[in-house]
């Protein structure tokens, strides 16, 4: 008898997803299987769903925060045993032979297959992963807490890494990536300036509890001018904005891997060494070295669980703006 799951499938842009009964995937070379606990919802599921980004793999089960114990390898597979828990990001496997793989740059992989994208994740009760892209979870993370860390967490490091010694940050967005990457710069004596949706009190508080010394609307002048910024909203009217507040020399980095189109600005604000970039995926060392950090200064993930069913409902929460933190599916 064929053993199922219950899983969460994308069908088509614009519809939502399907609970359906599936076969339980069975770990090819090289892979685990995992028995999922918790899957974080990230904005680059809505991306996916709304078609701005158009090859998923036909079927999917979307997710690429997923927490879960391991159940069965393969035979080829040794790195992890049975009732280990590991965490898979969006990274999900890439080729390790062309140039940008052989210069430790696999984030850049042409050929890479990412989770919850071009592999299916973390929206069912079983997934596969390639076991030398899996994460050990520290001990002292929940399944739930833990999520978040693997893409929110992940994309905010390496995008706070690339501000290098920036003392003045400022962070467009509010939402699960910088609620904790918020927390990993004052832990690094960083000073925060928080940037939210236009009259999102709550949201300014927020950002204020987790130690921004300021918190205002994303068109507003911080006091002090910024070194580096991070855009984490997908809002390309925000660089101009961004580049208004940051002194000569800053850099600001783009976090998300889809945004709307950057308006025009005059090279006055981009003129006295202040530089652009964005920030594309993540590398397995930015895994290791980003959840060794959060052991360390004890991350705390704002978290908003909703059951396996309900995805659709977490993904339009996050569309709305309804929470702050991070939405995560509990799902076994």
């Amino acid at each position: 008898m064929t053993m199922t799951m219950r899983a969460m499938v994308f069908e088509r842009p614009g519809s939502p997803l399907r609970l359906m009964e599936r076969p339980i995937p069975e770990p090819a070379s090289g892979q685990v299987l995992l028995r999922v606990h918790a899957c974080g919802v990230c904005r680059t599921d809505l991306h996916i769903i709304d078609g701005e980004l158009r090859r998923p793999k036909p079927h999917l089960a979307p997710g690429h925060q997923i927490v879960g114990s391991v159940v069965a390898t393969h035979p080829g597979a040794t790195r992890f045993r049975p009732g280990e828990r590991v965490g898979v990001p969006w990274l999900g496997w890439t080729c390790g032979v062309c140039r940008a793989c052989r210069s430790g740059r696999e984030n850049l992989c042409d050929r890479a297959h990412f989770t919850g994208y071009d592999l299916d994740g973390g929206y069912a009760e079983f997934a596969v992963a390639d076991e030398r892209y899996c994460l050990p979870i520290p001990a002292d993370f929940a399944a739930l807490h833990a999520a978040p860390l693997l893409c929110a967490g992940l994309i905010g490091y390496r995008a706070w890494r690339m501000t290098g010694d920036a003392e003045r940050l400022g962070l467009y967005g509010f939402g699960a990536a910088a609620h904790l990457i918020a927390q990993v710069a004052r832990a690094a004596g960083r000073r925060v300036f928080a940037f939210t949706r236009s009259g999102d009190a709550a949201g300014q508080q927020f950002a204020r509890q987790l130690g921004a010394e300021w918190a205002g609307a994303s068109d507003e002048t911080p006091p002090d001018e910024l070194d580096a910024a991070i855009i984490f909203a997908p809002a390309g009217a925000l660089v101009p904005a961004a580049l208004r507040a940051t002194a000569k020399g800053g850099t600001i980095v783009c976090a998300g891997i889809h945004m709307s189109d950057i308006p025009s600005f005059p090279y006055d604000l981009l003129w006295g060494e202040r530089s652009l970039r964005s920030v594309a995926n993540l590398t397995r060392i930015d895994g290791e070295e980003f959840l060794s950090i959060a052991a360390r200064i004890d991350l705390q993930s704002e978290i908003h669980p909703y059951p396996l069913a309900a995805a659709n409902q977490a993904l339009a929460d996050l569309r709305d703006g309804k929470f702050n933190g991070s939405a995560v599916l509990t799902v076994g």
